[in-house]
């Protein structure tokens, strides 16, 4: 089938737009929205799901006021005819200008959660190394992704009430990533189940301060040996500078007693050459993603079909501890980030399952 994407000249197979170069039906395009102003009482949280041999495309926004209420609006649609359309139902993304300036645009809906807000990059992106796991010859996950981080500006409207977005009190971020992708949709049948860990630590970050970006990607194993990692010190474009690679990290987190959130902590970033990069982290809000798909919440999951069309949404209560429980697996926490006299913010993302003595962590 023929997209407007087939107009470029950039094909790479002898196919159309609308086929991928694998039948894998785990091949997803995700983009991943994050917006937030800088003393914690509001943020948001977006994405898009675009997946080819499913014929589905998903999407979400959550958003988050005073720690206390999450608004939610999740939607799904048969992906073909519309597959170069980045929209479901009232959720579009538009790129204004490739790699500098994007639009995320939530129409009025009986959710009560609406927005637009256009981000304009702060820095250049950052392109991670590519993220690979095979379980007994057979690819698990195949990913890559580029981050960037940037100033937002617009607007969001929750249950009537209007919030100003303006690049001065409000920081942005957004990923995008393509692949074979674990974790989406309904686990395939008939056939050999993937590995259960012992344990297993994700943690990524992606902060700006006033004249630098940092981001880094680490995946690793129950005794924390690492398993993948990604990780740079980024530059505005007209700095002139190329960015700093990192190599490794080393983090220090502190949790809640209750529930494997982080409270604080500090990383140490080392790069190729010269001296390490350390950052102190001071959670000052959080989303919790679950509820927009990741992994499944109250019958949505990425990758999901729905129907050819569907849309639903819910307000959540935080402070009642039994929706909490329910909500809480994987989080985005806006945290601010001090380095020397510096100080920035960004999102630190950390899932933490099974053992991991590193944290106290003894058992499954």
């Amino acid at each position: 089938m023929l997209t407007t994407y087939d107009e470029l000249l950039c094909h790479q197979t002898v196919d159309t737009f609308d086929t991928v170069a694998t039948s894998a039906r785990e091949w997803t395009e995700r983009i991943w929205f994050s917006a937030h102003d800088t003393v914690g009482r509001y943020q948001l949280i977006a994405g898009f799901g675009h997946y080819p041999n499913r014929n589905i495309m998903d999407a979400f926004a959550c958003f988050v006021i005073d720690g206390k209420t999450q608004y939610c609006v999740r939607a799904s649609r048969e992906l073909r005819p519309g597959f170069d359309r980045v929209s479901v139902g009232p959720l579009s993304y538009e790129v204004i200008e490739p790699l500098r300036a994007v639009r995320l645009s939530v129409a009025d809906n009986p959710y009560g959660l609406s927005c637009s807000i256009d981000f304009k990059a702060a820095m250049m992106p950052h392109e991670e190394e590519a993220q690979t796991a095979k379980f007994r010859g057979r690819v698990l996950e195949n990913v890559k992704r580029y981050v960037q981080v940037g100033r937002p500006s617009g607007w969001v409207r929750a249950d009537g009430q209007e919030i100003t977005v303006d690049a001065a009190s409000w920081r942005a971020e957004r990923d995008h990533s393509w692949g074979i992708r674990r974790g989406g949709g309904v686990p395939e049948t008939g056939v050999q189940p993937g590995e259960v860990p012992q344990g297993y630590l994700y943690n990524f970050i992606l902060a700006q301060f006033e004249d630098w970006g940092v981001t880094y990607h680490t995946r690793e194993s129950w005794d924390s040996r690492t398993l993948a990692f990604s990780g740079a010190i980024m530059y505005p474009p007209e700095a002139g500078k190329e960015e700093k690679k990192m190599v490794r990290v080393d983090h220090n987190y502190t949790f809640k007693p209750d529930v494997r959130h982080i409270n604080g902590g500090a990383v140490v970033l080392y790069p190729e050459e010269g001296e390490p990069v350390e950052l102190s982290i001071k959670p000052l809000s959080v989303c919790h993603i679950r509820a927009g798909g990741y992994f499944g919440f109250r019958g949505f999951t990425h990758g999901l079909w729905m129907g050819p069309e569907y849309l639903d949404g819910f307000k959540l209560d935080l402070t009642d501890l039994n929706t909490f429980k329910e909500v809480s697996f994987l989080e985005d926490f806006m945290c601010e980030f001090r380095c020397g006299a510096e100080t920035g913010f960004g999102i630190v993302e950390l899932v933490l399952i099974g053992k991991y003595p590193k944290y106290g962590y003894l058992s499954y």
